[in-house]
């Protein structure tokens, strides 16, 4: 017998810095549930592949805790609370798996932010604006363009980096099909990290084309970078 029941459960929870995120749950209670561990899936479009996958694990773990008891609704509060820890602890899957170096420094504010763009329509206005963002918000790193992939890596002040994203989610920076400025929507916010020591900071924020994947590695792998390129690079060529 392998039916039981399946059903969907969203939930928008506060993560660190007080945005919302929603929160796809899908439960799987197998026919002997709660002696057997029901099967769970974890979606967000705000989260990445990897912090998924690590809310699952976590929520599985919780789950063997409560076995042989009705466990859902635990499983969600708990959720609720322990949200921001996860992702807070799989935003360090991005760090070259290294250990944090213990102490303070003058780096310890230094965060870096990786993100893919979908196209652009505009390019010469597009670039101009991310320039002039960059500039701004004293923040280094590279617009990097390889094929169809659009890249920006950028490294700076934690609170110059949220705020860039604010920016560059709510200022009209394109333009559509028809001609008319519009705000970007196809932006996803691929790592978000602090900068460790092995990483090397980038001195300028320059705008750079590409013609192979080697190039664009060999770029990552000069700024010490190279889990972060192979985490999440190659699964945009897909």
């Amino acid at each position: 017998e392998t039916h039981g029941i399946t059903f969907r459960i969203q939930i928008s929870v506060k993560e660190l810095l007080d945005t919302d995120v929603l929160l796809k749950l899908l439960f799987h209670l197998p026919v002997n549930y709660p002696s057997t561990l029901p099967d769970i899936s974890v979606n967000s479009d705000q989260l990445t592949r990897a912090q998924c996958m690590d809310m699952k694990d976590k929520l599985l773990e919780q789950a063997k805790k409560h076995l042989s008891e009705p466990m859902v609704h635990d499983l969600i509060l708990w959720i609720q609370q322990h949200l921001k820890y996860v992702i807070k602890q799989s935003a360090t899957v991005c760090n070259e798996k290294t250990t944090l170096s213990k102490g303070t420094s003058a780096e310890d504010g230094i965060w870096m932010l990786l993100l893919h763009l979908d196209h652009m329509r505009a390019k010469a206005k597009y670039v101009k604006t991310v320039e002039k963002w960059a500039s701004d918000l004293r923040l280094t790193g590279r617009l990097m363009f390889m094929g169809k992939i659009i890249l920006i890596l950028l490294q700076g002040d934690r609170s110059n980096i949220k705020e860039y994203l604010i920016l560059q989610k709510t200022s009209k920076v394109d333009v559509d099909s028809s001609g008319k400025k519009c705000k970007e929507k196809m932006i996803s916010v691929l790592c978000e990290t602090k900068v460790q020591s092995q990483h090397k900071r980038f001195q300028t924020f320059e705008v750079k084309e590409y013609s192979t994947l080697d190039e664009l590695q060999k770029e990552f792998e000069t700024a010490g970078l190279t889990t972060l390129f192979s985490e999440f690079v190659p699964p945009l060529l897909k």
